[in-house]
């Protein structure tokens, strides 16, 4: 039987110059937390694995409130400059707090959404936010190998997970590792094993896209777990 969960599309001013972008809440009957999501910079908010992470999420009891950035409502496929789309991921985060107020927050996105979020929270911390959570965390440009994208990330004052996989070339396992160290227990790496930044597998892995789906999912469950709710 299918797990009851509203779905609702929602209309938010990201910021006075851009206009007004689209959001959808996802929410299971029993929700315990809402991830606040962003979307990578090659795709939106409805790409399938968008589609498919927030309702693997919603089957553990995560609500989910994914969100476009401007460029992506207006159909443009450059992003928007940084300040923009800083600004756009403070007000998605207002906007979801509104949209389930008393539910504790998390925040994050895939690839560009999550640093993203991560800057806007090591800027000013993104109110009511207990988490953050990167879906592919680009560390640097493929084959451009780098540490500059991680510097804002020791003025984050909340707990980041980390959901990578060990063939991401926009995250090199030997840089990724130490930059997790560092940031001390607050942070925490999952790496999917033959996965690359999309979180596809190798045929000869034996696993399915599908599992890898589950198994992040799983991972964000049990790490949101852990939180202070």
């Amino acid at each position: 039987m299918a797990m009851l969960r509203l779905v609702e599309e929602v209309r938010f001013l990201a910021t006075r110059s851009s206009g007004e972008v689209t959001g959808i809440l996802m929410k299971p009957a029993a929700a315990r937390w809402l991830l606040v999501l962003a979307h990578g910079a090659g795709a939106g908010m409805r790409h399938e694995f968008m589609e498919a992470i927030c309702a693997r999420l919603a089957e553990r009891q995560i609500a989910t409130f994914r969100y476009q950035f401007p460029y992506t409502e207006a159909g443009r496929r450059r992003p928007d400059p940084t300040p923009i789309l800083l600004n756009t991921v403070r007000s998605a985060v207002a906007r979801a707090r509104e949209a389930v107020p008393g539910l504790p927050l998390l925040a994050g996105g895939k690839s560009m959404g999550g640093r993203m979020t991560s800057m806007a929270a090591a800027r000013e911390a993104l109110e009511d936010v207990r988490g953050l959570v990167f879906l592919g965390f680009p560390l640097h440009p493929a084959r451009k190998p780098s540490l500059e994208r991680a510097e804002h990330l020791s003025a984050v004052d909340v707990p980041m997970l980390f959901l990578q996989g060990d063939r991401d070339r926009l995250a090199e396992l030997d840089l990724l590792l130490p930059v997790v160290k560092n940031l001390g227990t607050g942070a925490k790496l999952h790496l999917e094993q033959d996965a690359d930044h999309s979180f596809k597998v190798l045929r000869r892995s034996g696993r399915t896209h599908d599992e890898v789906l589950d198994a992040l999912a799983d991972a964000t469950a049990g790490w949101a777990k852990e939180l202070k709710p």
